[in-house]
């Protein structure tokens, strides 16, 4: 349960930003733990572009690393819990296409996260789990990619 909780909680902080669509921000200043900073700065020393939000469970940076737009999740104890990135649809196995064609008819893969957890933290987390935004006009589901590649809907988005 508590593996449920622990991604579920970092995917839905993912999905909120991830897939909003920007009208609405506004600058804002946000207060992140020294300690994490000072942590976040060794593990990921050549990060670009980093911006900083604070819940009242993680502190997230966002940022690119190699071309890549990613997101480091951090505890309030300032313990490394997990780490998203963006892949390409091309990272989607073939079967789970074919299933989601099935489940989803014509909606498309928008966006694919892969979230890999920090199992020494917490050792019941999923070590690495898929998730994939699908669209259809003004529809949007985001879905979870199973260990056997299939396919579970995680969130209606809109």
């Amino acid at each position: 349960m508590k593996k449920l909780f622990i991604t579920a909680a970092i995917a839905t902080l993912f999905s909120a930003s991830v897939f909003a669509d920007g009208t609405n921000k506004k600058a804002h200043t946000v207060t992140v733990s020294y300690t994490v900073v000072n942590k976040f700065t060794a593990d990921f020393p050549n990060a670009k572009d980093i911006t900083w939000n604070v819940s009242n469970n993680y502190q997230r940076a966002d940022f690119v690393l190699e071309g890549v737009e990613t997101s480091a999740f951090y505890n309030m104890q300032g313990e490394f819990v997990a780490i998203t990135e963006d892949v390409t649809a091309k990272a989607v196995p073939a079967s789970t296409l074919k299933e989601i064609s099935e489940k989803f008819n014509g909606y498309a893969v928008d966006h694919v996260i892969v979230l890999q957890n920090n199992t020494e933290l917490n050792p019941d987390a999923e070590e690495t789990v898929y998730f994939a935004d699908l669209k259809k006009g003004e529809k949007e589901v985001l879905v979870r990619i199973t260990s056997d590649a299939h396919i579970e809907l995680y969130k209606e988005v809109k």
